[in-house]
Order: C-alpha cells, then structure tokens, then sequence
C-alpha cells in the first residue's frame, strides 16, 4: 500500500530529560486518515516536529511522498498542511495579513478558496488575531494549512477547542480532503470520539514508544476487554494479552481476538471496547 508518510526507526531523545522517543514506526496510506493517540507527554508532538523537521532527530527515517526529510526537501512545503496545537501567527495580524504574507511562500497558495474556508468556518477576514478565542485560533490555522492544496495534512490537536458543533464540520472538511485518493491526514487528537468518526487507522504511542498501529475497524470490531477472577488470569497464556489491569479481585485484560479468545477461554466475560477504552488500558496497563 503506498503512503505519503512513512516513520521507520525514529529516535529522539533530550538532555536533562528521562523521555525519548524509541523506534517509532508507522506510516499514512494515500488516501487515509491516520489517528495519532497517546496521553499527554506520550511523544505525540516530539514525533510530529521531528516528521516535519522542526526536532532533528536522532535516529531512524521519515519519508514524506518517498523522500527524506531534511534541510533540503524544503520543495516539499507545498504540498503540506500543517497545524500545530499552539498560535504560530502574530496577533496584531489578521487573515488578511496572513494571505498576504503566504502568497509568496506558497506557489499553490490560493485567496479565494481561503475565502471559502474563512467563511465556512466563520471567520473574520480583517479582524486581528487577538480578538480570536483559542477555538477560532484553530480554525484559522485550518484554514491556512488547506488554503495552498496540499497532499497531506498533519494536524496536532487541530480540533481541540472547539464546540461539538463546529469539530462536526471540520471533521466533514477532513473526509472531503481524503476523497482525492492522493492525499492523506495525519490527526493527533485526544477525542477519541472524533477518531471513531473519522479515522481509516489508529496509532497508539506511549512513553515514546508505537504500542499498537491498526486498521480502526479491526480495534473496535475485533479488539476486546476480556473479564477474569484472579485464578482465571494466572493460566491464561501470556501470549494472548497485549496489557492488563488488576483491580481488586477482577483482572482487565486486552485482547486483540475476541472470537478466537471466546473459543479458547469458554468462562471468560469478553466485552467490546472503543478507542478510548483501548488507550486507557495501553496507558494504566501492564504488559506480560
């Protein structure tokens, strides 16, 4: 399956900190939206910075549209969104400005359909920056990022902050964009809700490392929460969990089989799962 975006081997790490990243890999199919889940100092934004070279990294590979990056793949901006999960414009500036300003930058860059989007999120074409709410900030980055085509989107909490009605029409935004089988989004989110909605795939990062990289289907369909007495859990095989949970008397387990599981443990209690549920297990979790 070819992919605009491929992560092998990546290696990140800071001086003065316990934290690195550790062999991140996954990559972003064409046509596809990739969920980037993990709790709140999981690697999510190291990796992101790393992928478009604002980190240098340590180690490893990532390739965008087949190419490595690096100081030299600057030709490559044209065909990239990015939003980031902080304000990166100016608040004396309005989207006027901003247009202004991106026109030379970007040789795709185009006013009238960042029009179209200023007025289908509604936003103020000549009103600063600093009379935005952090709800508006992120809808003007949006704007932005797909205002000069690009081929791929990498979005850091690009939903987060805004309502539930207005992270429905983005969502829609983002469904539109995949429908060109050449692009891609990468969605760092912590709505897990949203990633439900939305997503082709699911990579879950924690404490810097990929725990699990799925088709979304196949986690909510076949993923499971197996239920088990404390005896239950001490003969079931190890290989068969992927993290468990002690609590109290009972012991959560997660499993990536459910119908197999059920064959195989006959007295176990096996319950769906979502998304959420599957990185909360990931991040309070044991693994065998």
């Amino acid at each position: 399956m070819e992919a605009n975006l491929e992560i092998q081997g990546l290696t990140k790490a800071y001086k003065k900190s316990d934290f690195s990243l550790k062999d991140v890999t996954f990559s972003v199919p064409k046509g596809a939206i990739m969920g980037f889940v993990g709790e709140n100092g999981a690697g999510k934004s190291t990796t992101i910075n790393c992928i478009i070279n604002a980190l240098i990294k340590d180690g490893g590979s990532v390739k965008i549209f087949g190419e490595e990056v690096g100081d030299d793949t600057i030709h490559t901006r044209d065909d990239i969104g990015v939003v980031l999960d902080t304000n990166s414009f100016a608040e004396y500036l309005t989207p006027k400005n901003i247009a202004t300003a991106m026109k030379p930058i970007y040789t795709n860059w185009d006013d009238d359909l960042f029009k179209d989007y200023l007025e289908k999120l509604k936003l103020p074409f000549k009103k600063q920056i600093q009379t935005f709410s952090r709800g508006m900030t992120m809808k003007l980055g949006l704007a932005v990022a797909l205002a000069h085509r690009p081929k791929l989107l990498i979005l850091d909490e690009a939903t987060g902050g805004l309502d539930p009605i207005v992270r429905e029409e983005v969502l829609e935004i983002f469904l539109d964009f995949v429908q060109d089988e050449n692009h891609s989004i990468l969605l760092s989110s912590h709505i897990t809700s949203d990633l439900e909605k939305i997503a082709d795939y699911i990579t879950f990062i924690h404490d810097g490392e990929i725990v699990l990289s799925e088709a979304k289907d196949d986690l909510i369909y076949n993923y499971g929460l197996m239920r088990l007495k404390s005896s239950q859990f001490e003969e079931m095989d190890k290989g068969d969990m992927i993290t468990y949970r002690k609590r109290d008397h009972q012991v959560n387990v997660l499993i990536a089989d459910k119908i197999a599981m059920a064959k195989k443990y006959c007295d176990a209690v096996i319950d769906d799962i979502s998304i959420e549920d599957i990185m909360l297990m990931i991040v309070k979790g044991e693994r065998p």
